[in-house]
């Protein structure tokens, strides 16, 4: 049976965060109790659907004791799973945050090594799911062993079964998909920094991030190439537009999950049928909502429909 919204997590993790007085070397450090959550780029994505009143299914790569437990805070949580056997033991990750100063410290391990099984598994899992009109979300880093090429390989395998594919990717594998021009990528998403190593100079104005989103549309990578400004908002350009939505002015207490809360809130508009500017528009007000929350937590659907009309919007 296939999903309306499908999000495909190769390398979840267990996240845990907790809080210190100081991080100091060789000392032993008293922490508080930790908040666990599962993690991962495309697990948070249906989390923050989920919270947002919308329905995800998500497709994770699990292993061992640390993936069953990932597995069952995310029924809790009333998210639907698909899960497929991934090599070794689930990752965990841990954020410490020194409360003297506020800074937070983020540790995150690279996940178990995969091979050609584990991908071809991967791949069967998301064609078992996906079908006609499903929005399809690749979102996370990849596991070692996973060719760059990947994302590029599930667009060929998803656009045959109609399915649509949103990809929020970085390093080799957002180059990678940038050098291979197919047309199936739905919307490509990346922030600041990504976009100027990809673009390979700085893009220090909202006009040069939408022209460069352009001229990826142009060139065949994306059929939307949105690029987040940070404070700045978000710029989305397709094959005739390009649109920028400024951020809510709000008390930033964690910048994590607030990615991860654009790209459901942006999805699940666009599941909805809304035009891409309003898709736009929700996303930048779901990530300004997960700003003022700690540590893992997203955003926060009252406070997300309430900053919408605080998200000005502007054609370029």
């Amino acid at each position: 049976m296939a999903n309306d919204i499908l999000t495909v997590t190769l390398n979840p993790a267990f996240d845990m965060a907790t809080t210190a007085e100081a991080l100091v070397p060789e000392l032993k450090l008293r922490c508080t109790a930790p908040r666990t959550d599962p993690g991962g780029g495309g697990i948070n994505v249906a989390r923050a659907i989920r919270l947002l009143g919308g329905n995800a299914t998500a497709l994770v790569a699990i292993g061992g004791a640390t993936g069953a437990q990932l597995l069952q805070r995310l029924a809790l949580e009333g998210v639907p799973t698909v899960a497929f056997q991934g090599p070794g033991e689930t990752r965990q990750s841990l954020s410490v945050t020194e409360t003297a100063t506020g800074v937070q410290f983020r540790f995150v391990m690279p996940g178990p090594d995969w091979d050609a099984g584990d991908v071809t598994r991967a791949l069967a899992s998301v064609e078992q799911s996906a079908g006609d009109g499903t929005l399809v979300v690749l979102s996370g880093s990849q596991p070692p062993g996973v060719a760059k090429e990947f994302p590029a390989t599930l667009a060929r395998h998803i656009a045959g079964r109609g399915a649509r594919l949103i990809v929020d990717t970085s390093g080799p594998a957002l180059h990678a998909l940038a050098q291979a021009p197919q047309q199936a990528v739905d919307t490509l998403r990346m922030d600041g920094a990504e976009a100027e190593d990809l673009a390979g100079h700085p893009l220090p104005t909202r006009e040069d991030s939408a022209g460069f989103a352009r001229a990826l549309v142009a060139r065949g990578v994306a059929r939307q190439v949105i690029i987040a400004r940070g404070p700045d908002g978000s710029v989305l350009s397709a094959e005739h537009q390009s649109w920028h939505c400024t951020g809510a002015e709000v008390e930033v207490v964690s910048k994590v999950g607030a990615g991860d809360s654009f790209v459901g809130a942006y999805a699940l508009s666009r599941a909805r049928g809304a035009p891409l500017q309003a898709a736009l528009r929700y996303g930048v007000a779901a990530a300004s909502a997960a700003c003022m929350t700690e540590a893992t937590r997203l955003c926060d659907p009252q406070t997300t429909e309430h900053l919408v009309e605080s998200c000005v919007l502007t054609r370029m």
